[in-house]
């Protein structure tokens, strides 16, 4: 998929930077990682696993890159659910301090809606924690801005993860409209 540069609003410092969204490559896999743990709410990946993200899921999944500097700021990793064809699993959205509060998850997530669309419609998934209020308040805004339903259901309970987790509902977003 071809580079769509879009134009950012001022960053903190009031300059303006031109945002490319794309396909990640291999060579983002160690940014990807690095954007991941700088979040500090994330959890953390082994740095292989986003190198093999940006080689085997790079068709769903987005990277935004910095005009200027050339590197990732924002990311979101997602693939297609071998169960449910028709629906991309939001697995993990990152974006730099640097470019925050500007809807750069927002677009990077309107990207891979346009994709869905694109195959014909379908849904977008993700699971989002009950104190994550900007992923849901992302997540509500575009299924609203899609004229979508959102649905949410108990997915996952603090027995299935390790000591200190928190529980994760499933945001199903959907049917998207075909392109």
């Amino acid at each position: 998929m071809a580079a769509q540069p879009l134009q950012s609003p001022p960053d903190r410092s009031g300059h303006n930077s031109a945002i490319r969204l794309e396909e990640p490559h291999l060579e983002d896999g160690p940014e990807l990682w690095r954007l991941a743990r700088d979040s500090r709410v994330l959890d953390v990946n082994s740095p292989y696993s986003y190198v093999l993200w940006c080689r085997d899921f790079a068709g769903t999944s987005v990277v935004a890159r910095d005009a200027g500097t050339g590197r990732p700021c924002g990311f979101i990793t997602g693939f297609t659910r071998p169960a449910a064809p028709d629906t991309l699993f939001v697995w993990q959205v990152a974006v730099d301090d640097d470019h925050r509060g500007q809807g750069l998850a927002r677009r990077m997530l309107d990207d891979l809606g346009d994709r869905v669309a694109a195959r014909g419609g379908g849904y977008v998934e993700a699971t989002v924690t009950p104190d994550n209020t900007p992923s849901t308040r992302m997540f509500e805004s575009f299924a609203r801005n899609r004229g979508c339903a959102l649905e949410r259901t108990p997915l996952f309970g603090r027995e299935h993860f390790p000591e200190g987790h928190e529980p994760e509902a499933l945001f199903r977003i959907g049917p998207l409209p075909a392109a």
